[in-house]
């Protein structure tokens, strides 16, 4: 019975020392595999995009995941700011956090509000102006292009 048992105790003993590793390698792909990001670090000052004017304040998100195909913005137009007219090249979502604006869409102008998502398709122009007196935040999302 004893010549049996080594063999098994050295079996187990392999198994579980194959768990451990399966174990501690789950935890470093969990712990790699994702950046946080908090907007108090990404804060910076910028004119409007695209020639809109005004004081913006912009959040860009992941910006260093050279491999990342998406960006993630978030933008916050201050009172008399815009993001200029532009041609679109990409699918993009604007969606509204608080405040309100007026966009302009291939040449037509509507309002947007907080709890509005607009999606730009390619081959399409489109700005949007901040208005009322309250800020204008944003989340913009749109695949990189190469």
């Amino acid at each position: 019975m004893r010549k049996y048992l080594l063999p098994v105790l050295i079996g187990s003993g392999s198994f579980v020392f194959c768990l451990f590793l399966a174990n501690v390698y789950a935890k470093q792909v969990v712990q790699t595999g994702y950046i946080l990001e908090n907007e108090k670090d990404l804060a910076v000052q910028q004119p409007g995009p695209h020639n809109g004017g005004g004081q913006t304040t912009a959040y860009n998100f992941f910006s260093k995941a050279d491999d990342c195909k998406l960006v993630f913005r978030k933008r916050i137009l201050h009172p008399g700011s815009s993001i200029g007219y532009h041609l679109q090249k990409e699918d993009e979502i604007y969606y509204i956090i608080n405040g309100a604006g007026e966009m302009k869409m291939n040449g037509k102008t509507f309002n947007v509000k907080a709890g509005d998502a607009i999606l730009t398709r390619p081959g399409s122009s489109h700005s949007l102006k901040q208005i009322g007196n309250e800020d204008l935040v944003v989340i913009i999302n749109y695949e990189k292009h190469n």
